[in-house]
């Protein structure tokens, strides 16, 4: 759990990407996992969603390498939402079961930039380990 009944080291004041963190959210390893974080939050940024509408728009993302289990994506919803960082409203499934719409809160905004971030300083660090392995092995794609 993410929430105020559990401590880890991204402390009360929020959970934001930090070097050297052992949290769930940021792992020490981008995993795919913890990056349905980002990309969930994203989604809402652009429009609130179920979580059913939310797993379509994940499986269609060209930056996300697999497709997620529904019970992890629905875990991080439920996270998200216990941290403040999604809302949730319930409402008429349209003939179909009542739906639990989410929505990014100020704080999940906070959080995506936060996350952006962090990004940006593991996509610096790649491409500087990138350009130091083209040195000695020119030609070659690392595994590609």
């Amino acid at each position: 759990m993410y929430g105020p009944r559990r401590s880890f080291p991204c402390g009360p004041a929020g959970h934001f990407p930090h070097p050297g963190s052992q949290c769930e959210y940021h792992g020490p390893g981008l995993r795919i996992e913890g990056f349905i974080v980002p990309c969930l939050l994203l989604l809402l940024k652009e429009q609130p969603a179920h979580g059913y509408e939310l797993m379509e728009k994940l499986g269609n993302l060209a930056f996300l390498e697999a497709i997620p289990d529904p019970g992890v994506v629905y875990r991080h919803l439920r996270r998200l939402e216990e941290d403040g960082m999604v809302a949730s409203q319930l409402e008429p499934g349209g003939g179909g079961p009542v739906r639990k719409v989410y929505s990014l809160t100020p704080e999940g905004e906070s959080f995506l930039r936060a996350w952006a971030t962090s990004i940006r300083k593991r996509k610096a660090s790649l491409e500087g380990f990138l350009t130091a392995f083209e040195k000695y092995f020119p030609g070659e794609k690392g595994g590609e």
